[in-house]
C-alpha cells in the first residue's frame, strides 16, 4: 500500500516508517523540520529512511492548509499514520499557540485530506497524558478522560472528539493510540532519558522531580511500533454491542477505536536512573524538585484491549532497552 506517515522525521516517524518500508510498503513522509529539538538528528534520522527503497520526503507542515489538499489529492494514500504534532507537557505550558496551529489544525487538515480523498484507515498519535487527573491505575480506554492537567494533553483529547464526528460523519475508520512513554534510539532530546544520559556523562547534575517517586510505564520503541503496524492493519469498525445508554469511550457505533499502547510494567523515576546509571557506568548527580506544573505522579497502561484486537504485546525489558539507547547515544555522539 501507499502511506503516509506525518512526523517523518520524528523519533516515532522514524521507526514507524522504517518498519513500514521493510514491510514492503511504499511510504511518503513528511515533517516540517521545525527547531523544537536539534534539526540536525532530524536530519540523520531522514537520511536513514532515504537510503530505504520506497520512501519519498517532502518538507511540509500540517498546519499549511492548501499544501496539505495538494498532497492527498496528488498522492491518494491508501491509509494514514499520523504522528507530527508540537509535543512536551511543559513548553504547552510556556507556548500554547504552536500547540494549536499544529495540533488542532494541523489534526484537521489531516483529516480533511483523509475524508475527502478516500482514506481507508486513519491512525494518530493520542497521549498517556489525557487521563490527567485520574489516578486509578491502570488507566483503561474506558475510564473518562475530561480532565487534563495541560494544554498539550487538552489537544490530544480534542484530536480523540474530532476523529470520532468525522468517523460518525462520514464513516472514517479511525484508530488513536495513546502512547505512555516511548523510549530508545534516536529518542527526543526533550525527553528524561536523553537529558539525564547528556548530563551525567557531562558530570552535571540532573533535574530530579518529585522526589523520584514518579511512576511511568516506560515503553521501548520498538514495542510501540509493532503495535502502530499492527493498528493500521486493524482498520476500525463500528461496534455493534455499542450501547448508547452506557457508552464505552473506547469505541462506537462508528468505526472508531482508542487503544492504549504502553509496557504495562510501570517503575519510578529512581529506579530508572539506576538501569542508567549501571548502563553508563557513572552515577548521577540528583537536583531533587518538587513536582513540576501540569505533570502527572503516575502512568500505567492496561493493554488488554490491544493484545486482544491486534495481538499487542511489550517484550523489551528496561535493562535492555536502556542499554540499546546508550549505545546509540554514544555512537552518534562519540561520547
Amino acid at each position: 500500500m501507499k502511506l503516509l506517515v506525518t512526523g517523518a522525521a520524528g523519533f516515532i516517524g522514524l521507526h514507524t516508517a522504517k518498519s513500514l518500508l521493510q514491510l514492503g510498503h511504499e511510504v511518503v513522509g513528511i515533517d516540517n523540520l521545525n527547531s523544537y529539538y536539534d534539526p540536525a538528528l532530524k536530519a540523520a534520522r531522514l537520511r536513514i529512511l532515504e537510503g530505504l527503497e520506497g520512501f519519498r520526503f517532502a518538507k511540509l507542515d500540517i498546519a499549511d492548509r492548501d499544501a496539505m489538499r495538494a498532497l492527498f489529492a496528488r498522492e491518494r494514500f491508501a491509509r494514514v499514520v499520523h504522528l507530527a504534532a508540537q509535543a512536551g507537557v511543559r513548553y504547552s505550558i510556556q507556548n500554547p499557540e504552536v500547540y494549536v496551529d499544529s495540533n488542532i489544525s494541523g489534526f484537521l487538515n489531516v483529516i480533511e485530506g483523509c475524508r475527502h480523498n478516500r482514506v481507508e484507515h486513519l491512525v494518530y498519535a493520542s497521549t498517556s497524558s489525557v487521563y490527567g487527573a485520574n489516578t486509578r491505575m491502570p488507566f483503561t480506554e474506558q475510564q473518562n478522560v475530561d480532565h487534563p492537567l495541560s494544554l498539550y494533553a487538552a489537544t490530544k483529547k480534542a484530536n480523540e472528539l474530532m476523529a470520532h464526528s468525522y468517523s460518525s460523519l462520514y464513516g472514517l475508520p479511525t484508530t488513536g493510540l495513546r502512547f505512555f512513554t516511548v523510549y530508545g534510539p534516536w529518542g527526543r532530546p526533550d525527553m528524561a532519558l536523553f537529558l539525564f544520559t547528556r548530563k551525567i556523562l557531562a558530570g552535571e547534575p540532573i533535574d530530579v522531580f518529585h522526589g523520584g517517586q514518579h511512576q511511568r510505564d516506560f515503553t521501548y520503541i520498538d514495542d510501540i511500533v509493532t503495535g502502530v503496524v499492527g493498528a493500521v492493519d486493524q482498520v476500525a469498525r463500528a461496534d455493534a454491542r455499542w450501547d448508547s445508554a452506557a457508552p464505552d469511550p473506547s469505541t462506537s457505533n462508528a468505526p472508531y477505536k482508542i487503544y492504549n499502547i504502553g509496557n504495562q510494567r510501570p517503575v519510578s523515576l529512581l529506579r530508572f536512573i539506576e538501569v542508567l546509571e549501571a548502563c553508563l557506568g557513572r552515577s548521577a548527580k540528583k537536583n531533587m524538585l518538587p513536582m513540576q506544573l501540569g505533570d502527572v505522579p503516575d502512568t500505567y497502561a492496561d493493554v488488554s484491549a490491544l493484545t486482544r484486537d491486534v495481538g499487542y504485546r511489550a517484550s523489551t525489558d528496561l535493562e535492555a532497552g536502556v542499554g540499546r539507547f546508550v549505545e546509540w547515544y554514544r555512537s552518534y555522539y562519540g561520547a
